[in-house]
Protein backbone atom coordinates (compact mmCIF):
# COMPACT_ATOMS: atom_id res chain seq x y z
CA UNK A 1 0.00 0.00 0.00
CA UNK A 2 1.37 3.59 -0.87
CA UNK A 3 1.28 6.23 1.27
CA UNK A 4 -1.88 8.80 0.63
CA UNK A 5 -0.95 12.38 1.14
CA UNK A 6 -3.90 14.95 1.43
CA UNK A 7 -2.33 18.11 -1.27
CA UNK A 8 -4.75 20.93 -0.36
CA UNK A 9 -8.25 21.79 0.05
CA UNK A 10 -10.28 24.77 -0.89
CA UNK A 11 -13.77 25.73 -0.64
CA UNK A 12 -16.46 28.31 -1.49
CA UNK A 13 -17.66 30.81 1.42
CA UNK A 14 -20.58 29.14 2.45
CA UNK A 15 -24.47 30.56 1.55
CA UNK A 16 -27.51 30.87 3.32
CA UNK A 17 -30.05 28.60 1.20
CA UNK A 18 -32.91 29.95 -0.12
CA UNK A 19 -34.36 33.09 -2.45
CA UNK A 20 -32.31 35.54 -0.18
CA UNK A 21 -28.68 33.86 -0.37
CA UNK A 22 -26.20 34.95 -2.01
CA UNK A 23 -26.11 31.66 -4.36
CA UNK A 24 -29.92 32.02 -5.21
CA UNK A 25 -29.34 33.05 -9.21
CA UNK A 26 -25.90 30.59 -8.90
CA UNK A 27 -25.66 27.07 -9.98
CA UNK A 28 -24.16 23.90 -8.25
CA UNK A 29 -22.22 22.55 -10.64
CA UNK A 30 -20.89 26.23 -10.78
CA UNK A 31 -19.70 26.00 -7.34
CA UNK A 32 -17.65 22.64 -8.16
CA UNK A 33 -15.81 24.33 -11.08
CA UNK A 34 -14.95 27.55 -9.08
CA UNK A 35 -13.68 25.06 -6.94
CA UNK A 36 -11.19 22.61 -9.38
CA UNK A 37 -9.84 25.81 -11.12
CA UNK A 38 -8.70 27.20 -7.90
CA UNK A 39 -6.93 23.94 -6.85
CA UNK A 40 -4.83 24.62 -10.25
CA UNK A 41 -4.79 28.06 -9.98
CA UNK A 42 -2.69 27.62 -6.36
CA UNK A 43 -0.61 24.17 -7.68
CA UNK A 44 0.44 25.61 -11.50
CA UNK A 45 2.97 22.55 -10.62
CA UNK A 46 0.16 20.33 -11.47
CA UNK A 47 -0.35 19.41 -14.59
CA UNK A 48 -4.15 18.71 -15.29
CA UNK A 49 -3.37 15.77 -17.50
CA UNK A 50 -1.77 13.83 -14.28
CA UNK A 51 -4.88 14.22 -12.98
CA UNK A 52 -6.49 10.13 -12.53
CA UNK A 53 -9.53 11.25 -10.89
CA UNK A 54 -12.61 13.55 -10.13
CA UNK A 55 -14.58 12.65 -7.22
CA UNK A 56 -17.64 14.89 -6.36
CA UNK A 57 -20.56 14.05 -3.96
CA UNK A 58 -23.74 16.08 -3.55
CA UNK A 59 -27.37 14.31 -1.78
CA UNK A 60 -29.52 15.44 -4.06
CA UNK A 61 -28.32 13.90 -7.60
CA UNK A 62 -30.91 16.08 -9.35
CA UNK A 63 -31.19 18.79 -11.96
CA UNK A 64 -27.73 21.36 -11.97
CA UNK A 65 -26.18 18.79 -9.23
CA UNK A 66 -26.80 15.99 -11.45
CA UNK A 67 -25.59 13.97 -14.53
CA UNK A 68 -22.44 12.81 -12.97
CA UNK A 69 -21.29 15.46 -11.47
CA UNK A 70 -17.81 14.51 -11.23
CA UNK A 71 -16.95 14.15 -14.70
CA UNK A 72 -19.43 17.04 -15.82
CA UNK A 73 -17.71 19.93 -13.69
CA UNK A 74 -14.12 17.88 -14.97
CA UNK A 75 -15.25 19.03 -18.18
CA UNK A 76 -16.78 22.36 -17.79
CA UNK A 77 -13.41 23.58 -15.45
CA UNK A 78 -11.52 22.62 -18.52
CA UNK A 79 -9.78 19.69 -17.60
CA UNK A 80 -8.38 17.24 -20.11
CA UNK A 81 -11.56 15.24 -21.47
CA UNK A 82 -8.64 12.08 -21.00
CA UNK A 83 -9.68 13.30 -16.92
CA UNK A 84 -12.43 11.11 -15.78
CA UNK A 85 -15.02 11.54 -13.35
CA UNK A 86 -18.11 9.97 -11.30
CA UNK A 87 -20.44 11.21 -8.94
CA UNK A 88 -21.33 10.00 -4.54
CA UNK A 89 -23.84 10.11 -2.57
CA UNK A 90 -23.66 8.97 1.37
CA UNK A 91 -25.80 12.18 2.43
CA UNK A 92 -23.64 14.16 4.92
CA UNK A 93 -20.49 12.51 4.21
CA UNK A 94 -20.41 12.84 0.64
CA UNK A 95 -17.06 15.01 0.22
CA UNK A 96 -15.68 12.61 2.93
CA UNK A 97 -16.63 9.59 1.04
CA UNK A 98 -15.28 10.85 -2.20
CA UNK A 99 -11.82 11.54 -0.14
CA UNK A 100 -12.05 7.94 1.20
CA UNK A 101 -12.78 6.22 -2.09
CA UNK A 102 -10.10 7.99 -4.37
CA UNK A 103 -7.52 7.61 -1.46
CA UNK A 104 -8.13 3.71 -1.72
CA UNK A 105 -7.61 3.58 -5.40
CA UNK A 106 -4.34 5.83 -4.95
CA UNK A 107 -3.39 3.06 -2.06
CA UNK A 108 -3.21 0.72 -4.70
CA UNK A 109 -1.74 2.21 -7.34
CA UNK A 110 -5.45 2.65 -9.18
CA UNK A 111 -4.56 6.35 -9.24
CA UNK A 112 -1.55 8.71 -8.76
CA UNK A 113 -3.42 12.09 -8.44
CA UNK A 114 -7.47 12.77 -8.04
CA UNK A 115 -9.77 15.48 -6.92
CA UNK A 116 -12.35 15.25 -4.50
CA UNK A 117 -14.86 17.12 -3.46
CA UNK A 118 -18.41 17.75 -2.66
CA UNK A 119 -21.54 20.19 -3.40
CA UNK A 120 -24.79 21.42 -2.02
CA UNK A 121 -26.96 24.03 -3.00
CA UNK A 122 -29.84 23.28 -0.74
CA UNK A 123 -31.92 26.28 -1.94
CA UNK A 124 -31.98 24.85 -5.56
CA UNK A 125 -32.79 20.99 -4.27
CA UNK A 126 -34.01 20.92 -0.53
CA UNK A 127 -33.08 17.53 1.16
CA UNK A 128 -35.19 15.35 0.17
CA UNK A 129 -36.24 16.67 -2.99
CA UNK A 130 -37.56 14.11 -5.12
CA UNK A 131 -37.40 10.98 -3.79
CA UNK A 132 -39.98 8.28 -3.28
CA UNK A 133 -38.83 6.42 -0.10
CA UNK A 134 -40.36 2.93 -0.34
CA UNK A 135 -43.44 2.68 2.03
CA UNK A 136 -41.96 -0.51 3.86
CA UNK A 137 -39.50 1.81 5.58
CA UNK A 138 -42.24 2.70 7.35
CA UNK A 139 -44.83 0.22 7.00
CA UNK A 140 -42.30 -2.67 7.60
CA UNK A 141 -41.21 -0.39 10.77
CA UNK A 142 -37.75 -1.01 9.63
CA UNK A 143 -36.84 2.15 10.73
CA UNK A 144 -38.90 4.96 13.23
CA UNK A 145 -40.73 7.29 10.94
CA UNK A 146 -38.79 9.80 12.82
CA UNK A 147 -35.42 8.59 11.37
CA UNK A 148 -36.39 10.15 7.61
CA UNK A 149 -36.56 13.61 9.75
CA UNK A 150 -32.81 15.18 10.96
CA UNK A 151 -34.01 17.35 13.65
CA UNK A 152 -36.12 14.72 15.03
CA UNK A 153 -33.49 12.51 15.03
CA UNK A 154 -31.39 14.94 17.18
CA UNK A 155 -34.47 14.92 19.64
CA UNK A 156 -34.59 11.68 20.10
CA UNK A 157 -30.69 11.51 20.64
CA UNK A 158 -31.32 13.90 23.64
CA UNK A 159 -33.83 11.43 24.70
CA UNK A 160 -31.31 9.00 24.67
CA UNK A 161 -28.92 10.89 26.61
CA UNK A 162 -30.73 13.29 28.99
CA UNK A 163 -27.48 14.51 30.60
CA UNK A 164 -27.53 16.25 27.52
CA UNK A 165 -29.69 19.20 28.23
CA UNK A 166 -30.89 22.28 26.04
CA UNK A 167 -28.71 24.26 27.99
CA UNK A 168 -25.54 22.42 27.53
CA UNK A 169 -26.41 22.31 23.69
CA UNK A 170 -27.13 26.21 23.71
CA UNK A 171 -23.87 26.63 25.39
CA UNK A 172 -21.83 24.73 22.66
CA UNK A 173 -23.38 26.69 19.75
CA UNK A 174 -22.05 29.57 21.53
CA UNK A 175 -18.71 28.46 22.12
CA UNK A 176 -18.55 27.29 18.10
CA UNK A 177 -19.74 31.16 16.87
CA UNK A 178 -17.55 32.61 19.01
CA UNK A 179 -14.19 30.68 18.11
CA UNK A 180 -15.82 30.77 14.27
CA UNK A 181 -15.46 34.30 14.78
CA UNK A 182 -11.92 34.52 16.67
CA UNK A 183 -10.87 32.43 13.79
CA UNK A 184 -11.87 34.65 10.90
CA UNK A 185 -10.76 38.07 13.37
CA UNK A 186 -6.82 36.23 12.95
CA UNK A 187 -7.50 35.08 9.64
CA UNK A 188 -7.48 31.11 10.33
CA UNK A 189 -10.26 31.04 8.37
CA UNK A 190 -10.48 32.73 5.23
CA UNK A 191 -7.06 31.63 3.28
CA UNK A 192 -9.06 28.68 1.73
CA UNK A 193 -12.07 30.46 0.33
CA UNK A 194 -12.41 31.19 -3.21
CA UNK A 195 -14.22 34.00 -3.86
CA UNK A 196 -17.05 33.44 -6.17
CA UNK A 197 -19.35 35.54 -8.35
CA UNK A 198 -22.44 35.94 -7.92
CA UNK A 199 -25.80 37.86 -9.41
CA UNK A 200 -28.82 38.93 -7.53
CA UNK A 201 -31.86 40.17 -9.74
CA UNK A 202 -32.34 43.18 -8.12
CA UNK A 203 -28.87 44.38 -6.49
CA UNK A 204 -26.92 43.01 -9.82
CA UNK A 205 -23.29 41.49 -9.45
CA UNK A 206 -21.72 40.79 -6.60
CA UNK A 207 -18.72 38.63 -5.41
CA UNK A 208 -18.85 36.21 -2.26
CA UNK A 209 -15.91 36.67 -0.10
CA UNK A 210 -17.07 35.42 3.17
CA UNK A 211 -19.21 32.85 5.12
CA UNK A 212 -22.95 33.88 5.01
CA UNK A 213 -24.37 31.96 8.20
CA UNK A 214 -22.33 32.94 10.77
CA UNK A 215 -23.80 34.97 13.83
CA UNK A 216 -21.05 36.75 15.81
CA UNK A 217 -21.99 38.10 19.24
CA UNK A 218 -24.27 35.09 19.84
CA UNK A 219 -25.30 34.37 23.36
CA UNK A 220 -26.81 31.48 25.71
CA UNK A 221 -29.56 33.92 26.35
CA UNK A 222 -30.39 34.50 23.06
CA UNK A 223 -30.08 30.93 22.11
CA UNK A 224 -32.36 30.08 24.57
CA UNK A 225 -35.40 32.32 23.38
CA UNK A 226 -35.29 29.98 20.19
CA UNK A 227 -38.39 28.03 18.89
CA UNK A 228 -38.29 24.10 19.14
CA UNK A 229 -39.71 23.40 15.38
CA UNK A 230 -38.80 19.45 15.58
CA UNK A 231 -41.16 19.19 19.02
CA UNK A 232 -43.00 20.75 21.02
CA UNK A 233 -40.69 22.20 24.52
CA UNK A 234 -38.15 20.10 22.47
CA UNK A 235 -34.29 21.33 22.94
CA UNK A 236 -33.41 21.21 18.95
CA UNK A 237 -33.47 24.67 17.55
CA UNK A 238 -32.15 26.97 14.74
CA UNK A 239 -29.19 28.04 17.03
CA UNK A 240 -27.63 24.77 18.47
CA UNK A 241 -28.05 22.99 14.75
CA UNK A 242 -26.65 23.79 11.47
CA UNK A 243 -28.69 25.65 8.81
CA UNK A 244 -30.04 24.69 5.35
CA UNK A 245 -26.77 26.13 3.36
CA UNK A 246 -25.44 26.28 0.06
CA UNK A 247 -21.50 25.50 -0.49
CA UNK A 248 -19.10 23.63 -1.95
CA UNK A 249 -15.64 22.36 -1.49
CA UNK A 250 -12.33 20.47 -3.11
CA UNK A 251 -9.18 18.88 -2.31
CA UNK A 252 -6.09 17.56 -4.07
CA UNK A 253 -5.16 13.98 -3.16
CA UNK A 254 -2.40 12.34 -4.52
CA UNK A 255 0.56 9.52 -3.82
CA UNK A 256 2.92 10.91 -1.50
CA UNK A 257 5.97 9.57 -3.43
CA UNK A 258 4.06 11.57 -6.96
CA UNK A 259 3.71 14.89 -4.97
CA UNK A 260 7.14 14.77 -3.74
CA UNK A 261 8.53 14.55 -7.73
CA UNK A 262 5.53 17.33 -8.71
CA UNK A 263 6.75 19.43 -5.75
CA UNK A 264 3.39 19.29 -3.92
CA UNK A 265 2.97 19.93 -0.67
CA UNK A 266 1.56 17.54 1.80
CA UNK A 267 -0.49 18.74 4.13
CA UNK A 268 -1.79 15.38 5.85
CA UNK A 269 -1.50 11.62 5.44
CA UNK A 270 -3.80 9.23 5.37
CA UNK A 271 -3.72 6.89 8.64
CA UNK A 272 -7.21 5.24 8.75
CA UNK A 273 -10.66 5.47 7.85
CA UNK A 274 -13.95 4.03 8.99
CA UNK A 275 -17.95 4.10 8.32
CA UNK A 276 -20.40 2.19 10.49
CA UNK A 277 -24.20 2.09 11.04
CA UNK A 278 -26.69 3.10 13.94
CA UNK A 279 -30.09 3.48 14.35
CA UNK A 280 -31.17 5.43 11.63
CA UNK A 281 -33.07 7.69 14.67
CA UNK A 282 -30.74 8.13 16.38
CA UNK A 283 -27.65 8.75 13.48
CA UNK A 284 -26.03 11.61 15.42
CA UNK A 285 -24.74 9.00 17.45
CA UNK A 286 -22.65 7.55 14.30
CA UNK A 287 -19.16 9.08 14.80
CA UNK A 288 -19.09 7.08 18.17
CA UNK A 289 -18.72 3.51 16.45
CA UNK A 290 -17.22 4.54 13.36
CA UNK A 291 -14.37 6.43 15.37
CA UNK A 292 -14.08 2.93 18.31
CA UNK A 293 -13.82 0.61 15.17
CA UNK A 294 -11.18 3.05 13.54
CA UNK A 295 -8.88 3.17 16.60
CA UNK A 296 -8.99 -0.57 16.68
CA UNK A 297 -7.97 -1.00 13.27
CA UNK A 298 -4.62 1.00 13.30
CA UNK A 299 -3.81 0.40 17.24
CA UNK A 300 -4.23 4.02 18.18
CA UNK A 301 -6.12 5.24 21.44
CA UNK A 302 -8.12 8.59 21.82
CA UNK A 303 -5.44 9.60 23.84
CA UNK A 304 -3.11 9.97 21.13
CA UNK A 305 -5.28 12.16 19.11
CA UNK A 306 -4.94 16.09 20.11
CA UNK A 307 -7.06 17.47 17.17
CA UNK A 308 -10.71 16.95 16.50
CA UNK A 309 -12.70 18.17 13.68
CA UNK A 310 -16.23 17.14 14.11
CA UNK A 311 -19.33 18.20 12.31
CA UNK A 312 -21.84 20.29 14.30
CA UNK A 313 -25.35 19.24 12.83
CA UNK A 314 -26.24 19.17 16.03
CA UNK A 315 -25.14 20.24 19.33
CA UNK A 316 -26.38 17.00 20.53
CA UNK A 317 -24.42 14.64 18.40
CA UNK A 318 -20.87 17.01 19.12
CA UNK A 319 -21.82 16.38 22.72
CA UNK A 320 -22.62 12.34 22.65
CA UNK A 321 -19.46 12.08 21.02
CA UNK A 322 -17.12 13.99 23.75
CA UNK A 323 -19.49 12.29 26.43
CA UNK A 324 -18.48 8.62 25.00
CA UNK A 325 -14.56 9.75 25.21
CA UNK A 326 -14.42 11.64 28.51
CA UNK A 327 -13.89 14.90 26.28
CA UNK A 328 -14.69 18.47 28.16
CA UNK A 329 -17.13 20.36 25.36
CA UNK A 330 -14.42 23.43 26.10
CA UNK A 331 -11.64 21.17 25.36
CA UNK A 332 -9.32 23.36 22.94
CA UNK A 333 -8.49 20.70 20.75
CA UNK A 334 -11.99 20.31 19.69
CA UNK A 335 -13.44 22.27 16.26
CA UNK A 336 -11.13 25.15 17.52
CA UNK A 337 -11.98 27.42 15.18
CA UNK A 338 -15.95 27.07 15.57
CA UNK A 339 -17.87 24.60 13.38
CA UNK A 340 -20.97 24.11 10.81
CA UNK A 341 -22.87 25.58 13.72
CA UNK A 342 -21.70 28.78 12.82
CA UNK A 343 -20.08 28.47 9.46
CA UNK A 344 -22.80 26.40 7.63
CA UNK A 345 -23.75 22.74 6.72
CA UNK A 346 -23.96 22.54 2.88
CA UNK A 347 -24.35 18.54 3.70
CA UNK A 348 -22.30 16.42 0.55
CA UNK A 349 -19.02 19.08 0.93
CA UNK A 350 -18.62 19.34 4.24
CA UNK A 351 -16.08 16.23 4.41
CA UNK A 352 -13.79 18.30 2.95
CA UNK A 353 -14.00 21.25 4.57
CA UNK A 354 -13.30 19.67 7.93
CA UNK A 355 -9.91 18.08 6.62
CA UNK A 356 -9.02 21.18 4.76
CA UNK A 357 -9.06 23.01 8.67
CA UNK A 358 -6.72 20.49 10.01
CA UNK A 359 -4.48 20.13 7.54
CA UNK A 360 -4.19 24.02 8.37
CA UNK A 361 -4.46 23.47 11.89
CA UNK A 362 -1.57 20.95 11.91
CA UNK A 363 1.13 23.35 9.31
CA UNK A 364 0.76 25.50 12.81
CA UNK A 365 1.01 22.96 15.39
CA UNK A 366 4.27 20.74 14.98
CA UNK A 367 3.59 19.23 18.38
CA UNK A 368 0.39 17.51 17.25
CA UNK A 369 1.34 13.99 15.03
CA UNK A 370 -2.59 12.72 14.89
CA UNK A 371 -5.83 14.47 14.46
CA UNK A 372 -9.18 13.28 13.57
CA UNK A 373 -12.26 14.35 11.03
CA UNK A 374 -15.83 12.75 12.06
CA UNK A 375 -19.48 13.45 11.01
CA UNK A 376 -22.82 12.03 11.70
CA UNK A 377 -24.41 10.80 8.69
CA UNK A 378 -28.41 10.78 7.61
CA UNK A 379 -30.48 7.84 7.87
CA UNK A 380 -28.43 6.29 10.32
CA UNK A 381 -24.33 6.12 9.95
CA UNK A 382 -20.45 8.09 11.07
CA UNK A 383 -18.01 8.27 9.27
CA UNK A 384 -14.09 9.00 10.63
CA UNK A 385 -10.76 9.42 9.52
CA UNK A 386 -7.60 9.49 10.91
CA UNK A 387 -4.60 11.68 9.54
CA UNK A 388 -0.93 12.15 10.39
CA UNK A 389 0.91 15.51 10.24
CA UNK A 390 4.03 15.58 8.10
CA UNK A 391 5.00 18.84 9.90
CA UNK A 392 5.35 16.48 13.54
CA UNK A 393 8.51 17.22 15.11
CA UNK A 394 8.29 14.22 17.67
CA UNK A 395 7.72 16.82 20.86
CA UNK A 396 3.87 16.69 22.23
CA UNK A 397 2.70 19.38 24.05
Amino acid sequence: MRTVAFVDGVRTPFGKAGDKGIYAGTRADDLVVKVIRELLRRHPELPPERIDEVAIAATTQIGDQGLTIGRTAALLAGLPRSVPGFAIDRMCAGAMTAVTSVAGGIGIGAYDIAIAGGVEHMGRHPMGEGVDPNPRIVADKLVDPTALVMGQTAENLHDRFPAITKERADAYAAQSQERYAEAVKTGKIGPELVPVAIRNAELGWGLATEDEPPRPGTTVEQLAKLKTPFRPHGRVTAGNAAGLNDGATGAILADEDTARELGLPIGMRLVGYSFAGVDPEIMGVGPVPATEKLLARTGLSISDIDLFEINEAFAVQVLAFLDHFGIDAADPRVNPWGGAIACGHPLASSGVRLMTQLSRQFAERPDVRYGLTTMCIGLGMGGTVIWENPAYDGSKK
